[in-house]
């Protein structure tokens, strides 16, 4: 089994701007929900590994929400199905084995004070729950008053009153305490600035050396963001998984490393990454997209390559996640790369993309049969925009390749 050198805060912190994509007013909300986090933690007096697993959660803490509407719907002060992203983050993290003790606290994040304090959990974690849901409130609040004025300053008394409010109700008094002490600076507020916060998540990442981790506990992990981007639609369910598949399985028929097999596998699970900044409403249209949705579009390859990039050891897998659109004649988005720029991995994973989309239902379409997915990769070699070895493999094996991409048994 191949291992990676990986640092899981960078790692945890770079595939967080995913996150980030799904809301539109509320960019930046899971770093600057870590930052107020650990303020309150530390004056708290925690430290190292309850500190360290505070700052996880509550940068993972929306790791259940895929849909742009949801969002939206959390950026308001209370809504009644608050909780149910709640239950899908953790439902999540408990399948990953290096984060599965984060659950509960992602579970509860939004769960009121006067219930969560009789609910059977350990002290570290009923605090931290309440602890990243207040903090969370703040940073919606803010926003808030930053409609009304963009200097944060101006609203800050009135964030301070409506969380005293909900003292004992929803917010542990000794959290909400806590909290008034510290945000009676304006540096606290200055602080939430994107600029601060960025600086203050790369203290945090220097904290995590690198460390040598499975591919099942990498895989694990990217599992997490997968998984949220084929959440998105419903047309999209395991379509990442699909990918994945195919690529590795196709990159086995190359005879490729294990290694290289591994980092296909991952790059298959995060190809779709940018899609998170996709509208829902332009991902379900159920007719042809006019040239403005296109191009809204063309620009998730791009955002998947610029968010995996800057994990070290994820160079390769981060060139191959983003040039999945690419052709080898050049006519490919986002960098119009031909062949000679392109490796035989990314053309791999460009094939098994097509491959599974066809396969699977979609608004304007049903799922096709394994020889009208063939014809049309055919059709595409003919036309010099897919790699003809790749597509040949296919063929030889199509009945394998449709059972491998549709997530059936061999």
């Amino acid at each position: 089994m191949s291992t990676f050198r990986i640092n899981l805060h960078q790692t945890l912190y770079s595939l967080s701007d995913a996150l980030d994509l799904v809301g539109v007013v509320q960019v930046h909300h899971g770093k600057r929900v870590a930052f107020m986090a650990a303020e309150v933690g530390m004056r708290m007096g925690w430290s190292g590994t309850p500190l360290d697993d505070l700052f996880m959660a509550a940068m993972l803490h929306d790791c259940g929400v895929a849909n742009t509407a949801v969002h939206a719907r959390l950026a308001q002060f209370e809504w009644e199905k608050e909780k149910e992203h709640c239950k899908i983050g953790a439902m999540l993290l408990r399948d990953t084995g290096l984060l599965s003790h984060l659950a509960d606290t992602v579970l509860h994040h939004h769960t009121h004070w006067h219930e969560l304090k009789d609910k059977p959990f350990d002290e570290k974690t009923l605090h931290h729950a309440n602890c990243i849901y207040l903090v969370d409130r703040v940073d919606v609040l803010s926003l808030h008053q930053q409609v009304k004025n963009p200097n944060i300053l101006l609203g800050r008394q009135a964030i301070r009153d409506k969380i005293n409010e909900k003292r004992d109700d929803w917010f542990c008094p000794e959290l909400v305490d806590v909290f008034l002490d510290i945000s009676q600076s304006e540096a606290f507020w200055l602080s939430l600035e994107r600029e601060h916060v960025d600086g203050y998540v790369s203290e945090w990442i220097s904290h995590d050396s690198t460390r040598d981790m499975s591919f099942d506990e990498l895989k694990s992990v990217i599992q997490i963001f997968s998984h949220i981007v084929d959440a998105k639609s419903k047309f999209t369910q395991e379509h990442s998984d699909g990918v994945a598949n195919l690529s590795r399985y196709l990159g086995e028929k190359f005879e490729l490393s294990e290694m290289k097999c591994d980092m296909l596998e991952l790059a298959g699970l995060l190809h779709d990454l940018g899609k998170l900044r996709v509208p829902d409403e332009v991902l379900e249209k159920p007719g042809k997209l006019s040239d403005d949705e296109f191009a809204v579009i063309q620009r998730h390859s791009f955002d998947t390559l610029n968010i995996l990039k800057r994990i070290h050891g994820f160079e390769e897998i981060a060139q191959w996640a983003g040039q999945h659109h690419e052709r080898v004649d050049g006519s490919g988005y986002p960098y119009r790369s031909s062949e000679s720029r392109l490796p035989l991995e990314a053309r791999i994973i460009a094939v098994a993309d097509i491959f599974q989309a066809l396969a699977q239902e979609r608004p304007y379409r049903g799922s096709m049969p394994p020889e009208k997915v063939l014809s049309i990769l055919k059709e595409e070699v003919a036309q010099g925009k897919l790699d003809k070895g790749v597509v040949e493999a296919v063929e030889q094996d199509i009945e394998n390749c449709w059972k491998v991409a549709t997530l059936q048994d061999l």
